[in-house]
């Protein structure tokens, strides 16, 4: 996968690095963390600069995120409360708890989103809700655009300073992204095993 990467970054340059982030944004088939490391390295060579480098990464990640944004926008979230009422257990949500989640991130819209962007895959996903509750859309890709653009800064940092032993941070990233999803597995079963349904108070007339 490094080979191909930089074979990529090598023949298209600042655009390969775009389309690159594009698809990991809407596709994830490769992470951030190694398309951006390895622009560092290429850096390094003089093949690019630094700051044309991070516009490149930004530009193709803020796409990636606006076309979840817009998917989310499309559809709202209104129409997945047939979906969570009956397929409530495996989702481990009950609509109460999506309403209060909906409640959460209205409130702290801009500041999840910023953040979302320094966690692997959350980074793809916090912009379909984001659309969903109609964040408005200047908002949503200021603070993507600054969250991206940090991320992308600091990638590039690393694989300026590990230049060419990048490949073992990337084998050493592989572990702990498979650990991390073996994580995500595990606590995702405890709570369908666990989970019920809240229980809806009676009315009078149910009483």
């Amino acid at each position: 996968m490094t080979e191909r990467l930089i074979a990529l970054v090598e023949a298209w340059g600042y655009l390969g690095i775009a389309i690159a982030m594009f698809l990991e944004n809407v596709f994830p088939p490769i992470p951030s963390e190694v398309i951006m490391g390895l622009t560092g390295m290429a850096v390094v060579d003089g093949k690019l600069t630094f700051a044309d480098a991070v516009a490149a990464g930004t530009v193709g990640a803020v796409a990636g995120n606006w076309v979840w944004y817009w998917i989310g926008r499309l559809v709202g979230y209104e129409r997945f409360k047939p979906l969570i009422d009956r397929y409530g257990r495996w989702l481990t949500l009950d609509w109460a708890e999506v309403e209060k989640i909906i409640t959460i991130f209205k409130r702290f819209d801009s500041v999840i989103v910023f953040w979302a962007r320094f966690l692997p895959q959350v980074r793809t996903m916090i912009s379909l809700p984001a659309g969903m509750l109609l964040m408005p859309q200047v908002r949503f890709l200021l603070w993507t655009m600054l969250g991206t653009g940090i991320w992308n800064i600091v990638l590039i940092g690393v694989g300026y300073v590990l230049r060419n032993n990048f490949s073992q941070f990337d084998e050493y990233y592989g572990w702990v992204a498979v650990v991390m999803m073996a994580a995500v597995i595990v606590i995702y079963l405890y709570r369908v095993i666990t989970w019920r349904p809240a229980k809806v108070p009676l009315n009078d007339d149910q009483a």
